[in-house]
């Protein structure tokens, strides 16, 4: 393992005889993959995830984006599409002497293959070559295993061949084209996160770019009067405090002209006066960012209706994610989740919001799924939003990335893609 501070390669002996310290600089690893359980780490792999989640240390990102990045890597990490061969060619040598044992060893990996594409586990890319491996055994089942039933003149181990190659060709077949509706889990816990942190920070020092949890400051800040004379032609409202602080953190209002704030109402010593504000603006346009779940799909609902924000406004209001439709159509894998808790709010949803969907979202949403919009990088947030406002400027235009939803009070778009 590498030292992140001088780039000398330790050995395992060179790290145990120097009691975890590099054998040039004396650096201590945070790190020691020997000693960890199944999921193993090193330190130039962790320094390497900071800097690309944070774009070489230009950008803030949360813990939790944290965690989805790193689960990520570590799932690419541990894909090998091949290694399977070796083991694959071993076992059918050694079961030759035997009519069905061969079959006996394809029949096993089908059922691996099988179970691992549909494994919550794996990301996208390791169930879909798992799928591939799927239909490869079972072309090899039919193309050799019928060589071998005629040449031994059975009859029912034909049947059983075509059956047994034809099922796996089906299945593969089938799963790749479930690939992206499939949900994950974590293979590290947000505990597990912390503790990693806490021993980074031990012995590097503090990460500049991870951001605390929101402070609650209800206490109203100084606001000079000339500032709130004027007003902001845009508004982004974020469904939680994390997205908003993310943004503002990463001064997107200042690059883009425009009010953040969260449906909760981050960041409070501003709130009310933000507001104030913003109201003076008959053209304001107001962009809803938030997470594929229920209480996120109801965001917009929730600004027209509340009296707090733009109940009987003419407002323009712009939904650019996330949506069951984008991840329905969406050509790449997101980390779809799913919880009963989920599932039970998403049918007690406002009769108006199960309208505006698709009867294919509300099952997508209904069967407990959903995706956080902090498994994207800051960098993809950022463009996504950027891209949406850019292409809602003019409304007129023939803009085939807007959706317009419903025909009453308020104008609302949906962004029919996220990226």
């Amino acid at each position: 393992m590498k030292c992140i501070n001088c780039g000398t390669d330790n050995k395992l002996k060179d790290r145990t005889a120097n009691q975890g310290r590099c054998i040039k600089c004396n650096h201590p690893f945070a790190f020691e993959p020997t000693s960890m359980s199944s999921i193993k780490i090193t330190d130039p792999f962790f320094a390497k995830a900071i800097a690309d989640i944070s774009a070489n240390n230009t950008l803030f990102f949360t813990p939790k984006q944290l965690l989805y990045f790193l689960d990520n890597r570590l799932r690419s990490k541990s894909f090998s599409r091949f290694s399977w061969v070796f083991l694959y060619i071993f076992f059918n040598i050694f079961t030759l002497s035997t009519i069905f044992g061969p079959l006996i060893v394809n029949f096993v990996f089908a059922c691996i293959f099988f179970n691992r594409s549909r494994s919550s586990k794996l990301n996208n890319t390791s169930r879909k070559s798992n799928a591939k491996n799927l239909q490869i055994i079972g072309s090899i089942i039919l193309v050799i295993g019928i060589l071998i039933s005629l040449n031994s003149n059975s009859f029912g181990l034909f049947v059983i061949v075509v059956v047994t190659g034809m099922l796996s060709i089906y299945l593969g077949t089938r799963q790749l084209g479930r690939i992206g509706f499939l949900t994950q889990d974590f293979l590290i816990s947000q505990s597990q996160l912390k503790d990693w942190l806490d021993r980074w920070q031990q012995i590097n020092g503090s990460i500049l770019k991870i951001l605390p949890s929101p402070k609650q400051e209800n206490t109203p800040a100084t606001v000079n009067p000339d500032v709130t004379a004027y007003s902001f032609d845009r508004l982004v409202v974020c469904d939680s405090a994390s997205i908003a602080q993310l943004l503002i953190a990463n001064n997107f209002h200042f690059e883009n002209n425009c009010a953040i704030l969260s449906i909760t109402g981050y960041p409070q010593s501003i709130f009310d006066t933000t507001m104030q504000m913003l109201r003076r603006n008959p053209d304001l346009k107001v962009y809803a960012v938030h997470d594929c779940n229920p209480r996120g799909i109801a965001l917009v609902h929730n600004l027209k209706t509340n009296a707090n924000w733009f109940l009987n406004s003419e407002i323009t209001i712009i939904d650019i994610g996330l949506t069951p439709r984008q991840i329905i159509a969406t050509k790449r894998g997101m980390f779809i989740q799913s919880s009963p808790e989920s599932a039970q709010a998403a049918k007690q949803l406002p009769e108006e919001i199960r309208q505006s969907l698709s009867a294919e979202e509300l099952a997508w949403l209904e069967s407990g799924k959903f995706v956080e919009l902090e498994s994207f990088t800051p960098q993809r947030i950022i463009k996504v939003l950027q891209k949406g406002i850019a292409g809602s400027r003019d409304l007129e235009s023939d803009d085939s990335s807007l959706l317009l939803v419903g025909d009453t009070g308020n104008d609302m778009y949906v962004v029919q893609s996220f990226g």
